[in-house]
């Protein structure tokens, strides 16, 4: 007998509409600005809309959030398995429930971000990262995932304060940075967009992919 929560039933997409958007990229590209912006312009013309951030977004999210980025030391498995828990969570909780009322989810990150993180760039193994969250996550998938491309030595000293990912080196960043574009060659759900854009531009081009 399955021990999770039942999800919440998926709502109808409609058509030619993507209602459940990502943001990914390296620390640094972007993404929290460019995901406030968004939900920003969605509520504008009158969209009901719900931003989540991993790791975060629940109870016990925002306990893991503190053990992923200011634990001194951290097993890389342990890493992965704490990221793919707090997600879980959070889809089950918080997204499918929003997704089944026909509102907007905007995603500061996702589950693309183990693969890169922790499946490749701590040489986990990307597909055993991307199976075990997708376990926790049954159908609960973003529609559209994009990436917004910054080099990491432009991107790193953007950070507000550099946690203990953060704070990897630029030869992590690279291998980051080179998982997110293995993926979108490999995935077409998967957009790369070049973070150096005004916001205004990556927010009308996220539109017109999405819309």
């Amino acid at each position: 007998m399955s021990i999770l929560a039942p999800l919440s039933p998926r709502p109808v997409t409609v058509a030619g509409v993507s209602r459940y958007l990502a943001l990914e990229g390296g620390d640094g590209s972007g993404k929290t600005t460019v995901a406030d912006a968004l939900a920003g312009r969605l509520r504008a013309r009158g969209d009901e809309v719900v931003v989540v951030r991993e790791p975060g977004g629940t109870a016990l999210g925002e306990a893991v959030r503190e053990l992923l980025l200011d634990s001194e030391i951290l097993d890389d498995w342990a890493e992965a398995f704490l990221f793919a828990a707090q997600r879980a969570e959070l889809a089950r909780r918080v997204v499918a429930p929003a997704l089944s009322e026909g509102k907007w989810v905007i995603s500061d990150r996702t589950y693309y971000s183990s693969i890169a993180y922790q499946g490749r760039a701590r040489g986990l193994g990307e597909e055993a990262v991307r199976q075990i969250n997708e376990i926790g996550l049954g159908d609960v998938l973003p529609d559209q995932v994009f990436v917004l491309d910054v080099a990491p030595e432009t991107a790193m000293p953007r950070q507000h304060r550099a946690d203990r990912i953060g704070a990897e080196g630029i030869p992590f960043q690279e291998e980051v940075r080179k998982a997110y574009l293995a993926l979108a060659a490999a995935d077409e759900k998967v957009v790369v967009l070049d973070g150096s854009q005004r916001v205004e531009d990556l927010i009308e081009r996220i539109l017109e992919v999405a819309t």
